[in-house]
Parts: C-alpha cells; structure tokens; sequence
C-alpha cells in the first residue's frame, strides 16, 4: 500500500505498527499536558494505578500495566526516590509490594487534573461512538495479544 508524503494517516498492514504509533501519539498528548511535573504519562499511569489498587506486588502491576519488569523498574526508581512509592519486600523475598505514600497520594490528587485535560482533548478530538468503540477494541486487542502468546 502506498502513501502520499503529506498523509497524516498512512495505514500499514501491520497491527503493531499502528497500535504502536496510535499509542506514542497519545503519550505525546498526556506528557505535554504533564510538561513541567517531572512526570512521564507511564509514571502517571503507574501512580494512577496504585491509586486504585492500593498496596501489589510488582509483578502483578506489571501484568496489570503491560509493562516488562525492565521498563516498570525504570519508571519506578524516580517515583520511589521522590517518595511518591514505597517498596517493600513480600512475603517470597523475589517480591516486592509496592503502595503509594501520603506524598504519592497528594501528589496524584494535584496531577488528576492535568491527566483529565488530556483525557478530555483526546475525546473532543473523537466522536463519541469512536471514543467507546477504541475502549472495547483496545480491550479486546490486548485480551486477544494475550491469548495468542499463551497458545503459542
């Protein structure tokens, strides 16, 4: 398939080319609304996260997150440095629990608001039958990716 130079949106036959690029386009749009915090959109997500799940482990928030243990690691460090995250050892000494601090939680309640703008640009920028559809079908996508790398 080809594509005109000018096209803002070249559909290739690849869906991990377009999910990844919807995906870093949508990370641009929440970290400039998180420009100036000192946080990434991946390090809301993780605080975010821990905000609704209260004290896990970090390897079920990894699985939760989609997130390899080597890039949660790495967005983790900072937020544990600035005390927005404890770490603890688990009861198996492989595992560590993770929690948000009263820093973490203040600091979340501080930020909701900026990731709200974003949420909300995004969804001005759809339809609203698109803004539904894409929850369901990212669901899906990742449910599906899911069971076709058991199966194999």
């Amino acid at each position: 398939m080809k594509c005109s130079p000018e096209s803002t949106d070249p559909i290739l036959p690849c869906a991990c080319a377009n999910i990844r690029r919807a995906a870093r386009a949508v990370t641009r749009l929440y970290d400039q609304e998180l420009s100036g915090t000192g946080l990434e959109a991946t390090q809301f997500t993780i605080v975010m996260a821990l905000s609704r799940t209260g004290e896990i482990s970090q390897g079920i928030l990894g699985d939760f997150l989609g997130l390899d243990s080597t890039t949660l690691s790495r967005s983790l460090r900072p937020l544990i440095r600035e005390g927005w995250i404890r770490s603890r050892p688990g009861d198996d000494r492989r595992e560590k629990r993770l929690d948000l601090t009263s820093v973490g939680r203040l600091q979340y309640k501080e930020l909701l608001p900026k990731w709200e703008r974003a949420q909300e640009r995004l969804r001005q920028a759809m339809p609203d039958e698109s803004w539904d559809r894409m929850q369901r079908t990212l669901s899906e996508i990742s449910n599906a990716a899911s069971r076709a790398q058991k199966s194999r």
